[in-house]
């Protein structure tokens, strides 16, 4: 739709084009599908159509979504909001509390100030410690977006200090460097980003199955995690090569953490202690995240300001998560996700005596869902639908759930992420630049990181 919609004249005009897609696609859809079937087909064209685009704000078509819904009585309003009631969504919510506690005491500029003592004299160390603290960055702010907002003006000032002008190849190099950092891993530790949100609540919506956060971290972190940053290093290297910086980082001026700021460090490390143990405790990361959020907003305890709720909490993103979980539960309740596990029959030779090629399979359909829609609309898509999979497929539930991570973690091209193309908009890196890191992040994904993920999968008894 995305790139459909590129050739079309102005916003309006793909408002105009989504609305009119959903409209045909429901009228030809009630000539052949029950009636629920072709509303919710034609709703679910309307949400993806306009999250993909951008025409509008997600939270605009996520509250259309909620009301048409219940207007039409396509399902029962506990489907409809069935995002409301889900683990995921106060994890959301949760993180964004816990985000703005690290900006209001100083925290997180204190993580972020730690960056420039970590950074060698070699253009390579440069790059590996900013990859690093990144990667440490998503493990204590579970948002990519609050994660870039917070580094990449450090990291780019960082790139002036060291004697890198905007647009050398040492700025380029750093900022790929910052922005990969922030993005990629946070597809496997969970709580990190949206995608992995939206596929752990609809998982647990729809079959009670509550993804284990260090699980999920073992499964997917060494290779689509660490081994992918190597790459994207290894990548920057060779194509945004630059000599060593003319002065050392660790020469900026920091100021020390203030009792706030150590009083949230406290804080951090019992919420990461507790999502790392739900294995043993059971009790889901949303959960935790929420308690954590509600001591950061106790009066008194000094760790978010006064408007936090007001000012710092988006709303918006909250109604398109609620939504997309939802719209998830209504295609289940409906049957919609038989007409696509109809067409997956079809064309897609699942074999339930090829576990490793199924999976290969299943992490190609994903990927072209992911390329006709967004990042978020795989697990909205196939979700609902894979009970069916495992069943046709062979393997186990759980094993089919995770091969999404293996499609919403590789970007073919910006398009797919908001957050990416807002880095672009915000003037953090060109667009050309991150293209070209996306494409070749993605061909070596698949060559050579899916056949040892899959090598990695079956070590750990998944295969």
């Amino acid at each position: 739709m995305g790139v459909l919609t590129k050739y079309w004249p102005g916003q309006h005009g793909q408002v105009v084009l989504v609305i009119l897609t959903a409209v045909v696609l429901w009228g030809l859809g009630h000539q052949y599908l029950a009636w629920d079937v072709a509303v919710v087909a034609g709703l679910t064209v309307f949400c993806i159509g306009s999250w993909a685009t951008g025409a509008i704000p997600d939270y605009w078509a996520a509250l259309v979504f909620m009301l048409l819904a219940v207007l039409t009585q396509v399902a029962p309003t506990e489907a409809v909001f069935a995002g409301f009631r889900s683990s995921t969504f106060w994890l959301l919510f949760s993180g964004m509390v816990i985000g703005a506690a690290l900006n209001y005491t100083g925290l997180g500029k204190r993580l972020a100030s730690l960056l420039a003592r970590c950074m060698g004299q070699s253009y390579g160390s440069v790059l590996a410690a900013t990859l690093g603290f990144g990667i440490a960055l998503c493990f204590v702010m579970p948002s990519s977006m609050g994660r870039m907002v917070l580094l990449m003006p450090l990291v780019l000032a960082l790139a002036d200090h060291l004697g890198y002008e905007p647009g050398s190849n040492g700025h380029t190099g750093m900022s790929l460097a910052a922005l990969v950092a922030v993005f990629f891993p946070g597809f496997t530790i969970l709580p990190a980003n949206v995608p992995n949100m939206i596929l752990s609540g609809m998982s647990e919506t729809l079959y009670g199955a509550e993804l284990a956060y260090l699980d999920y971290l073992v499964l997917h972190l060494p290779v689509l995690g660490l081994l992918k940053a190597l790459a994207a290093l290894l990548l920057i290297l060779w194509w945004f090569p630059a000599d060593s910086p003319r002065q050392r980082a660790d020469s900026m001026v920091t100021e020390p953490l203030s009792r706030q700021g150590r009083h949230m460090a406290v804080v951090m490390v019992v919420c990461l202690a507790l999502w790392m143990s739900d294995g043993w405790h059971h009790i889901a990361p949303g959960w935790i995240g929420l308690g954590v959020a509600l001591y950061c907003l106790f009066p008194g305890v000094g760790l978010v300001g006064k408007d936090t709720l007001n000012q710092k909490v988006q709303y918006g993103a909250l109604f398109f998560v609620a939504a997309i979980i939802g719209l998830g539960a209504v295609m289940a309740e409906v049957g919609v996700g038989q007409l696509v596990m109809d067409a997956i029959a079809d064309h897609v030779p699942l074999n339930s005596d090829q576990p490793v090629a199924n999976v290969a399979l299943l992490a190609l359909v994903s990927s072209l869902v992911g390329m006709v829609t967004n990042l978020p609309g795989i697990p909205l898509i196939l979700t609902p639908i894979s009970q069916e999979l495992a069943s046709t497929s062979g393997l186990a539930l759980a094993t089919v759930l995770m091969t999404q991570v293996l499609a919403f973690s590789s970007v073919l091209l910006p398009y797919q992420a908001p957050p990416l193309l807002a880095a672009v908009q915000m003037g953090y890196v060109s667009l050309a630049a991150l293209s070209r890191l996306c494409l070749a992040l993605f061909a070596i994904t698949v060559v050579i990181l899916l056949p040892l993920d899959l090598v990695w999968w079956y070590l750990l008894g998944r295969l």
